[in-house]
């Protein structure tokens, strides 16, 4: 999967303007294109997964530049240059993505699909984790019982398949932790800026790979063929798209909206291993990926609460405002008028 936002519910806060008609497409587009992606990376074989991600670094760049010189936004990087911590940030963004694209796709080329579908979903409940660990936040009772339900689906995997399902936790944490980096990052960063940068941290790093293995003669970039050469150049397309149509439906759209949608990615992705790759479903699997499906659903229904009160609280503190200064002497402000004032 690509740098996919993930987008915590509870998080949600409603957009300053109407929705736009073309927000929930355009946010159900690249979570689709996400969720597809699993039908990619195999036409990308013989190719490695190390290979793979680092012809995506160079290719993301250049498709980056690109989209920066055309829309004449090249002036966007300089702050993010200039700014040690925010590009120090963005640059160990860059590595936990590489990480995790790394240990999607070698899943993906491996028969793990499944697995790696399994760790996008759980990729929620590990961000809310995270909030607890690393940011001291305090969770409800709905989150905590959220949680627990998803360390017995692992425990029920683990003992059913006989092995940690390492790829579907590695695939969860490392997102969650480039959530959290990227939460550091804040919103002054805008998504093409800072793709931009992560794959330039990288690219040194891609690049000797790649020169390490034409020296060995073990790449595969001008062995397979001219079609081999544009679909691992198409790596940069592919990355960008998505995140591009993301960016897009976040400005339209409430973040609770995006935060429904971010499910698309995971179901995509499972049904794709299931009816497409046909990777075996055992009961004990069955069974951990309905506990982690529950999970979300009290994860969701926590969340949906939580915003309704939210909202009902912002619509009626004005009208509690307004009852308090009546009585109020002409002139006054609201913070002038006390609880309990009998005036007049």
């Amino acid at each position: 999967m690509s740098t996919s936002p993930t987008v915590p519910v509870r998080d949600a806060r409603p957009t300053s303007s109407p929705p736009d008609r073309w927000g929930v497409p355009l946010g159900a587009g690249a979570y689709l294109l996400w969720g597809g992606m699993p039908l990619f990376f195999p036409l990308l074989e013989p190719a490695g997964a190390l290979e793979i991600i680092a012809h995506r670094v160079v290719w993301s760049l250049v498709f980056c530049a690109l989209l920066l010189v055309a829309t004449r936004s090249t002036r966007s990087m300089v702050p993010v240059l200039r700014n040690r911590r925010t590009f120090a940030l963005l640059a160990l963004g860059g590595v936990l993505v590489a990480t995790n694209w790394t240990v999607y796709v070698y899943g993906v080329l491996h028969d793990h699909v499944l697995d790696a579908a399994l760790g996008y979903f759980v990729n929620p409940l590990v961000t809310i984790l995270l909030g607890v660990l690393v940011l001291r936040e305090r969770l409800r009772r709905a989150q905590w019982v959220a949680l627990g339900i998803g360390a017995v689906a692992v425990v029920v995997i683990t003992t059913g398949v006989g092995g940690f399902p390492w790829i579907a936790v590695s695939v969860a944490v490392t997102f969650g932790l480039y959530g959290l980096v990227k939460n550091r990052v804040g919103r002054s960063v805008g998504a093409l800026p800072g793709l931009a940068t992560e794959t330039l941290a990288l690219a040194p790093l891609a690049l000797a790979y790649l020169g390490w293995l034409a020296v060995e003669g073990t790449g595969t970039f001008t062995t397979q063929g001219t079609a081999h050469v544009l679909l691992l150049m198409s790596c940069g397309v592919v990355t960008g798209v998505p995140l591009l149509l993301f960016g897009a439906a976040a400005r339209r759209i409430p973040l609770s909206v995006v935060g429904m949608l971010q499910y698309l990615t995971p179901v995509l992705q499972f049904l794709v291993g299931l009816l497409v790759f046909h990777e075996p479903m055992p009961t004990s699997r069955w069974i951990g990926f309905s506990l982690v499906w529950l999970a979300l659903l009290v994860l969701t229904t926590d969340a949906l609460r939580a915003l309704r009160t939210t909202r009902l609280a912002a619509r009626t503190a004005p009208r509690a405002a307004a009852r308090t200064t009546v009585g109020a002497e002409p002139g006054a402000r609201p913070d002038d008028v006390t609880e309990g004032d009998t005036r007049g």
